[in-house]
């Protein structure tokens, strides 16, 4: 399963100057002043939309009241992965909270026609050798992902311990008790010694602001809640047949969209495909997966496989070492590397690799603006579907399906770059330049809330620690952390996600160490006797400098993106959605935290003991529930 190099235009027939002129006009026709503040609740305008879940039944129970050693928010890869890690340290009393009815996170809501992984599936989905499993294909179908899920669930007894269908509205610390207050949107007390913030970035859908977007007469909905009610079909059979007298509205041209656009292309009456910035759209090349390759793999296959894929993608890779992954998103380092081979791999500095890997950047971009022209027979449409960016300012993707879909009579690209946006919406359909078109049926794959504004991506309305103070406020202009997974102020509360910690191309990997590390750490305190842990000032001051100083400023590079979540939708101020990652990298990270691990002594964290027997704290809480 190794490639070629990929066949790129040279760049001595690139205008580089030119380009970059060209991606500048392509950003500020773009621009919004309201930047973020574009987007609303998906609940503004779908009522209910939160308490609404189109797979399972919400079954009513009563509030439940009890104390925990961990609460585990989320039931996605950070949460599902925390929890397994906290299963494999020995630690039994934690509950997995989410608001869906499973396991599964964004792989739980995301069923529209079409939805696989679009990072390969041998490398994306975690616990494989684990549970023994090896995906079907390449990319594997959303539906698989979630059933893999589930599989992680039963096999390693996490269902025991899940409560679904329920949302989280507040975190408290509770400093008589040592413990956090978890309140739920079902009437729950909970009290935890620990909280374990499992809530990735793809948590809460995202809606445009688009005038008269309540005014909409017909059938309206987010992808991540598809209606295959209305549409026909299901996700493993997505043969949409109900849409055949249906005049249809796709909002967004994410990965999303360029997914589910082929399936409504294919049995919509007529489909508008509605785009203010396209994306790059790669050959997918899927296939199933060889049987006696999968019988050849010996153990240990799976994490020298993300290995490989992260020095691929990233930096790192070494002489004579060949990429298995072989797609879009290893593309630029492949190149390289052939471009090396040819000189007799001479020394280059850091500064120089990553000069080639701006020069390549252009070239492998024209190439994927060169594959539009080579697919798309209206002009005027393939030249509005070319992407004039850097590959790293919107997701890149690959369908082998998307492009072929604009040469069908039925479907017309809307092109709103001018207008910034759709121009609004009416009881009808929406406008576009004046002109109403008539739809049916407006669905909005606009993505999730990727943005600096925590309160939207996690949803919680408050996170209060020592003294009352909002976790909002005090990571209002930075985060402040030790490793990326606790902060100052804040006891017993862990991280997981993008913020001060090591990075991997493969984000279930990074939920995977944050999981074990964030178990490792909980067993530690329960075994020292500890009621509470957290980083002292000092260090976590330490190690944010040290993160600075380490760390790339991606700033300067992001600002020259088209608006989107990768720069906070072209915001002066960026936080770049990421987080500060490590700047050597994600190895020497792991190793720098097995050092701070081994001194034994858990350096620059202060641990609280609360002199109260368990018995007398019990008494307590008593006394304050009869009062």
């Amino acid at each position: 399963m190794s490639c070629d190099v990929t066949k790129v235009p040279k760049a001595s027939e690139i205008d580089i100057p030119a380009l970059q002129e060209k991606y500048r006009q392509e950003r500020d026709r773009r621009l919004r002043s309201e930047g973020q503040k574009q987007y609303i609740r998906v609940d503004r305008v779908l009522a209910g939309f939160y308490d609404i879940d189109p797979h399972t039944p919400v079954t009513p129970r009563d509030p439940i009241t009890e104390e925990i050693d961990v609460a585990v928010l989320g039931g996605g890869w950070s949460g599902t992965l925390a929890s397994y890690h906290l299963k494999k340290a020995g630690i039994q009393s934690f509950r997995t909270i989410d608001a869906a009815g499973d396991f599964g996170g964004c792989w739980y809501w995301n069923r529209y026609p079409g939805v696989q992984c679009d990072n390969e599936a041998y490398c994306y989905i975690a616990l494989l050798e684990e549970t023994g499993y090896v995906p079907s294909k390449r990319f594997a179908d959303g539906w698989e992902i979630f059933e893999h899920f589930q599989r992680i669930g039963r096999t390693f007894g996490l269902y025991e311990h899940a409560l679904f269908h329920t949302r989280i509205e507040s975190l408290r610390w509770d400093e008589g008790l040592n413990r956090w207050r978890v309140a739920t949107n079902r009437g729950d007390e909970i009290l935890a010694r620990f909280v374990i913030m499992g809530a990735g970035p793809t948590n809460t859908p995202k809606l445009p602001s688009i005038p008269g977007i309540d005014a909409f007469k017909g059938k309206i909905f987010h992808s991540s809640r598809w209606d295959y009610d209305y549409t026909g079909g299901d996700q493993k059979n997505p043969t949409l047949d109900k849409l055949a007298d249906k005049r249809v509205a796709i909002v967004g041209t994410g990965a999303s969209s360029v997914q589910a656009t082929p399936y409504l292309g294919r049995f919509a009456k007529q489909l508008y495909v509605i785009q203010r910035t396209p994306s790059s759209v790669d050959v997918r090349d899927n296939r199933p997966t060889d049987p006696e390759w999968a019988k050849s793999l010996t153990p240990g296959w799976h994490a020298q496989r993300r290995d490989n894929y992260h020095r691929f993608t990233h930096s790192g890779f070494k002489r004579g070492e060949t990429d298995l992954v072989c797609d879009i998103w290893t593309e630029l380092n492949r190149n390289i590397s052939a471009e090396l081979e040819e000189e007799g791999w001479p020394e280059i500095s850091v500064e120089e690799f990553w000069q080639r890997r701006e020069i390549m950047d252009y070239q492998v971009m024209e190439r994927l603006r060169r594959r539009v022209d080579e697919i798309v027979e209206d002009k005027q449409t393939a030249e509005a579907l070319k992407p004039y960016y850097r590959i790293i300012c919107k997701r890149p993707t690959s369908n082998d399906e998307y492009y072929p879909t604009f040469n069908r009579p039925n479907v017309k690209l809307i092109d709103v770059s001018d207008t910034r946006g759709l121009e609004a919406l009416t009881e009808k359909g929406f406008l576009h330049k004046g002109q109403e078109y008539e739809v049916d049926c407006v669905i909005f794959a606009s993505g999730f809330e990727v943005t600096s504004e925590l309160s939207r991506r996690w949803g919680i309305k408050a996170i209060e620690g020592r003294g009352g103070r909002s976790l909002y406020d005090h990571w209002a202009d930075d985060y402040k952390t030790l490793h990326g997974a606790t902060t100052h102020g804040f006891p017993n509360l862990f991280f997981t996600g993008l913020i001060q910690g090591g990075l991997n191309v493969s984000l279930p990997l990074v939920f995977e160490q944050q999981g074990e590390h964030i178990a490792w750490l909980i067993k530690e305190t329960l075994a020292r006797g500890a009621v509470s842990i957290e980083p002292s000032q000092e260090a976590q001051d330490r190690w944010v400098r040290d993160i600075k100083a380490s760390n790339i400023d991606m700033g300067p590079i992001v600002r020259e993106c088209t608006p989107g979540y990768y720069n906070n939708e072209g915001e002066e101020k960026v936080r770049w959605y990421l987080g500060d990652s490590w700047g050597p990298g994600w190895q020497p990270f792991l190793d720098l935290l097995e050092a701070w691990k081994s001194e034994g002594s858990l350096p620059g964290m202060v641990l609280g003991f609360d002199q109260k027997t368990e018995r007398e704290r019990r008494a307590d809480r008593l006394e304050e529930s009869a009062g």
